[in-house]
C-alpha cells in the first residue's frame, strides 16, 4: 500500500510518498500542479492520498485525489488515537494538529513539545496521556526582521539565510538587528522548553520547519540537547496517520 500525502504550506508545499508508515519519496515545491499528482500516482501505484489544505484554491487537487485514489479527509476533529481539548478546533492549523498525532504515534506515552521553526513559530505540548490542550504562536525569524522594518522609519530591511548560524554582537546597526532577533528567539525557545520541562518528566523536545536547523545548532551544547529530536518531516506523517490509523482499526 502506498500513500500520497501533500501538505500545503506558506511558502512551499511539501509532498510525500509512504509505504505504510514508512516515508520513502519526499519532494517540495513552489507550486503543486494536477501533473506532478498524477506522476507520483502512476510511478508509486498509489492507493490512498489526503491533504492539509481545506481552502477552496487547492480544490482541483482535492478532486483529483479522489478521482485517482482512495481520498481520506484529514481534519482537526479526527482524535487519531489523541485527545483534543483544543477550545476552538475548527481554528486550530491542521499543521499543528499533524505534527501532534505523528508524536503521539512515535513517542505513545512519553510527553512531547514539538517547536515548528518556520513563518511563525508555534509550540505545542502533548501530555503523557495523549491530551492536546493547544500551545502558543510567534513570530518566525523572517517576520521579526520584517517587522523591524515596516513599523520604524529608519531600521532596514535585513536578509537572513537559514543556514546562517552564528549570533552577532550588536556593534552597529545591522548587527544589533540580527543579535536583538535571533538570540531574542533563542531565549525565548530556551525559557519555554525549561518552562515545561519542569512540569513533564521525561519530556521529548521535537523541532521542526525550516528554521529548525539554525535553533538545533544554538542549542546543541545545552542541558536540553539528550532531549532534543530534528524531524523535519513531522507533519507529513501525522497526515499520513488518518490513512494508516485507519487500516490498523481493521486489522
Amino acid at each position: 500500500m502506498h500513500n500520497l500525502v501533500i501538505d500545503i504550506g506558506n511558502t512551499n508545499h511539501k509532498l510525500a510518498i509512504f509505504r505504510g508508515r514508512d516515508l520513502i519519496h519526499y519532494q517540495s515545491t513552489k507550486q503543486i500542479s494536477a501533473a506532478v499528482i498524477k506522476d507520483l500516482i502512476s510511478q508509486y501505484g498509489v492507493t490512498a492520498s489526503t491533504i492539509s489544505s481545506v481552502g477552496k484554491e487547492h480544490q482541483a487537487e482535492v478532486e483529483l485525489l479522489k478521482l485517482k485514489t482512495k481520498f481520506y479527509p484529514f481534519s482537526t476533529i479526527l482524535e487519531l488515537g489523541v485527545k483534543n481539548f483544543y477550545a476552538t478546533p475548527q481554528t486550530l492549523g491542521l499543521d499543528r494538529w499533524a505534527k501532534i498525532v505523528a508524536a503521539n504515534h512515535q513517542y505513545s506515552g512519553t510527553p512531547c513539545f514539538i517547536i515548528d521553526a518556520g513563518t511563525c513559530i508555534t509550540y505545542d505540548l502533548l501530555k503523557s496521556d495523549s491530551t492536546y490542550f493547544g500551545g502558543s504562536i510567534s513570530p518566525g525569524i523572517g517576520m521579526r526582521f520584517a517587522a523591524l522594518n515596516h513599523y520604524t522609519k529608519r531600521l532596514p530591511l535585513l536578509e537572513w539565510n537559514t543556514n546562517e548560524v552564528d549570533i552577532p554582537e550588536g556593534i552597529d546597526t545591522a548587527t544589533g538587528i540580527r543579535n536583538g532577533v535571533l538570540q531574542g528567539i533563542v531565549n525565548e525557545v530556551e525559557g519555554n522548553i525549561a518552562r515545561l520541562d519542569k512540569i513533564n518528566k521525561g519530556l521529548n523536545v521535537l523541532f521542526t520547519g525550516g528554521d529548525a536547523t539554525f535553533l538545533l545548532e544554538q542549542l546543541k551544547n545545552s542541558i536540553f540537547a539528550p532531549q532534543i529530536i530534528h524531524d523535519p518531516y513531522l507533519v507529513l506523517k501525522g497526515l499520513n496517520e488518518v490513512i494508516a490509523f485507519e487500516y490498523v482499526q481493521k486489522d
